[in-house]
This record gives structure tokens, sequence and C-alpha cells, in this order.
């Protein structure tokens, strides 16, 4: 029953949402049984869903239970699947407020070179720091900064290969440059929206 939900959840994305709308069903986590020749009582899966709309999201969720319930259904199940969403491992789609952007990437790439500030691409990967200017209310914009040594991006991006990010075994940042870095652009960004000259620093 588990293993088939696994396999439909899957036609989600292909089948329901509108091709053009970003979307990602992953089952995670697979958990049932605990000896080969013994039928589980129970199973437990686990998901990471993420679109960059609401209402894909709402979709989404509602497809993944729809699903659940009727697999269990299908075979002939004694009680009906629960499913949950965990409020603390769940967050809106990040949103940078495009003047806010603008006003500190001007900023950024006059203190520290056009080369060295450059616009990122969406992304599908999970972050909650969009919640704080929600729930405060304000604008607000998050910005990375690059933790690979320089020798080692060149090698990489000459090859044409990814250099390993985080939540990668392979990610080993070169701490240093990568702390004075982000302290700086911080620092840059806080003098800026204080309306204080960067030579103030």
């Amino acid at each position: 029953m588990a293993a088939r939900a696994v396999v439909t959840l899957q036609s989600i994305v292909a089948r329901e949402v509108n091709p053009m709308d970003s979307a990602v069903v992953t089952v995670g986590t697979f958990h049932a049984g605990t000896k080969r020749n013994v039928i589980p009582d129970d199973a437990k899966i686990e998901l990471a869903v993420r679109s960059y709309k609401p209402e894909v999201q709402k979709q989404l969720l509602a497809a993944i239970a729809r699903i659940a319930k009727a697999e269990a259904a299908a075979a002939g199940a004694t009680r009906e699947p629960t499913v949950f969403v965990n409020p603390a491992e769940s967050a809106q789609a990040l949103y940078n407020d495009p003047a806010l952007t603008e006003r500190l990437g001007g900023a950024l790439r006059q203190a520290l070179g056009e080369a060295n500030v450059v616009p990122g691409e969406p992304g599908m990967t999970s972050e909650d720091f969009g919640v704080f200017g929600v729930a405060a209310g304000v604008p607000s914009v998050m910005f990375r900064v690059g933790a690979i040594e320089p020798g080692e991006f060149a090698r990489a991006k000459a090859a044409g290969t990814a250099v390993p990010g985080t939540h990668n075994a392979g990610f080993a940042p070169d701490r240093e440059r990568t702390i004075r870095a982000g302290v700086g652009a911080f620092t840059l960004s806080v003098l800026e929206l204080l309306g204080r000259p960067a030579g103030a620093l």
C-alpha cells in the first residue's frame, strides 16, 4: 500500500501541476517493518514538498492526502492513513523584495566590484529565512556568500563540474575568507540601510 503510494505520488507533478509552475514532491524516508518475513502493521513515509506559489503548495498537499487515502481504500485498509504537515518544517517560498534587492545589490557592487556580486537563480532548496520578513511585516532580501577556495572554484568551472554545496559531505568551505566576506557583506548592507557611507566601516 505505502509502496504503491510512493509511485503514485510521483504522478502529481507530472500530471496535475501546470507545467509552467515549479513543484517538487520527494519521498525522503520510508520506514516499515522489522523483519523480512513479517508483514508490518504500519508504514511511515516522509516527504519534501516544494513550490514557488502558495496555491501550488495547497494543490500538492491536497493531492498527497487524496492519494494516501485512495491507496489505503484500494487496499482495503481498516483505518484511514494519517497525513500530517509538520509546521516546524514548513515555510512559504522565500521572496526577495525587488527594491531592497536592487538597493543592497548596488551598494555591494559598488564596494566589492561588479564581478563579485551576481544575481542568483530561483532554487528549490528549503529555506525559512523569508518567514522573518513576513512575521515582521517588512521587506527582506537574502543573499549568499561564496565559500569555495578560489582556485578550486576556477578548476571546477573550467571542467564544467559543480562544487559541493551545503548539505553535501564534500562541502569544505574556505573558512577564513568566507567569514570575512560574509561579515563584510553584512556590514556594508547595514551601513547602506542606516544611510552611512561604506567609508565609515
